[in-house]
């Protein structure tokens, strides 16, 4: 393996500070929107991975797309770092500055540009979240399907080509982006893509930005697919013996060709957390947590196909929610899986990785990884889209025990590496960051990692757009 060993895991980097004149121009064109006060400056040099805390200089909260590139058009000419800001829910370190600099706070660009119903597109700036999107289309019969659990920005979502719950059916942020403007390292504002759900047009330059995590260029506005809300929405929950069952029977619902919408493992410690925080009472076992879209009939043929699916495996205690109380009751716990394991243990912190396997193998993976994890006796839990073969395991160790954060890293590596000899790939949908940068050497190979490398300094040769992530120049 090429990953770096946990006393290895953050790189140590020349910070390059911004200089008095720089601040000095910031300050003239922001005002109070430009800030270098220790708290604003220390909330930007976090996110939700294990990380310490490693702050910008200076952080500007930017509204248009024309301040975006005005803040990079200074930072080229000082070579300052700038690294892009949503909501800080990434977990891979990706909004650390490790080389200082300027973080770009997106999060109060949040106009919704342009709908177009008939065409079931929509442009908003990069500080929308799911959320606020959902809302704002709701009335006209549409929804976005993306949902990586977090109610983290769309531009942040299209940065690290997120997912979630729903991938199974509807894809990533990769099929359901169809544009983007965007600020490159020169700041000049650009244009990738259109409305067309198709083209053949170029190189596909939208493709390319989209999972950049913010190394070639600052997204600051996205086009994306909408779908019509669901005439029936079901909702289901099924236990299992054992974790091994409830993945073998997610892969014959998927071999079968159910379409099902959202297909979530929690294993039983994951079910345990969120019955003490969410109060919920459910069977402390392994759990399916599905959802089918469709017709009535659609819905109801679905259902019962999946659950003579899981019957066979031995599945039990199938529970419907129909109601969209009872939906939102079971999806908000399962959003709220990772902080409910935090609290349940105080005084922790996550180490959380994902990986993403071809469908059949997923079974074996998880196997050997609990059994891994259960030597350990590192609390930890398990959630999952496993419907697309990704799934997610929280380490949860004692903040600042450098002993415990060594076995969770070595578990991780262990885990990675299981995924990349079964032709997986080391991260699903959270990214690189500086968490995964060895993983992607052992995956795509020198010569890819090369490339990609090569693809940065083209577009960016002063190194200045979130440095130090994915791949060290």
């Amino acid at each position: 393996m090429n990953a770096p060993l946990p006393n290895e895991v953050l790189p140590t980097y020349e910070r390059r500070p911004v200089p008095p004149a720089m601040l000095a121009a910031l300050r003239e064109r922001f005002g109070e929107r430009c800030s270098t006060a220790a708290a604003v400056r220390e909330q930007h040099g976090r996110d939700e991975s294990p990380f310490p805390v490693t702050p910008p200089d200076a952080v500007v909260f930017c509204e248009s797309t024309d301040e975006v590139a005005f803040v990079v058009q200074q930072a080229a000419a000082h070579e300052v770092p700038v690294i892009p800001f949503g909501v800080g829910s990434s977990l891979e370190g990706h909004l650390l500055a490790v080389q200082g600099g300027v973080s770009i706070d997106l999060s109060r660009m949040t106009r919704l540009v342009r709908l177009n119903p008939e065409d079931l597109t929509v442009t908003v700036e990069a500080g929308v979240t799911r959320e606020q999107l959902n809302q704002a289309v709701r009335d006209q019969g549409l929804f976005f399907p993306i949902d990586p659990g977090a109610n983290a920005t769309l531009g942040g979502m299209a940065a690290t080509r997120a997912s979630g719950t729903n991938a199974v059916r509807y894809g990533t942020m990769r099929e359901n982006v169809l544009g983007l403007t965007v600020v490159t390292a020169a700041g000049e504002v650009v244009h990738t893509g259109t409305r067309a759900r198709k083209s053949s047009a170029g190189y596909d330059l939208t493709r390319l930005f989209v999972g950049s995590e913010g190394t070639l260029g600052v997204m600051t506005e996205v086009t994306l697919k909408l779908y019509p809300l669901p005439e029936a929405v079901s909702a289901a929950i099924c236990h299992f013996p054992d974790v091994g069952a409830a993945v073998n029977a997610t892969i014959q619902i998927i071999q079968m060709g159910v379409p099902i919408a959202r297909c979530e493992l929690l294993d039983a410690n994951a079910v345990r957390y969120v019955n003490a925080q969410s109060r919920l009472g459910l069977r402390e076992q392994p759990m399916l947590l599905m959802e089918f879209h469709g017709s009535e009939a659609g819905v109801k043929e679905q259902a019962e196909t999946v659950q003579a699916i899981t019957a066979e495996f031995g599945g039990a205690d199938f529970q419907w929610a129909t109601t969209p109380e009872e939906r939102t009751r079971l999806w908000t716990a399962r959003h709220k899986a990772y902080f409910s394991g935090m609290q349940s243990n105080p005084g922790c912190r996550s180490v959380t990785t994902d990986t993403c396997v071809p469908i059949s193998r997923l079974a074996e993976i998880i196997e050997s990884s609990v059994s891994e994890a259960d030597a350990s006796g590192l609390p930890y839990y398990i959630v999952g889209h496993v419907g697309d073969g990704n799934f997610h395991l929280a380490y949860l160790v004692k903040d600042g025990d450098e002993a415990e954060r060594a076995v969770a890293e070595r578990l991780s590596m262990q885990m990675v590496q299981r995924a990349i000899a079964l032709e997986g790939t080391c991260t699903g949908e959270h990214g690189i960051g500086l968490h995964k940068m060895g993983f992607l050497l052992d995956e795509a190979g020198a010569g890819s990692v090369a490339l990609m490398r090569d693809i940065k300094r083209a577009l960016d040769p002063k190194n200045i757009l979130n440095p130090g992530k994915i791949f060290v120049l």
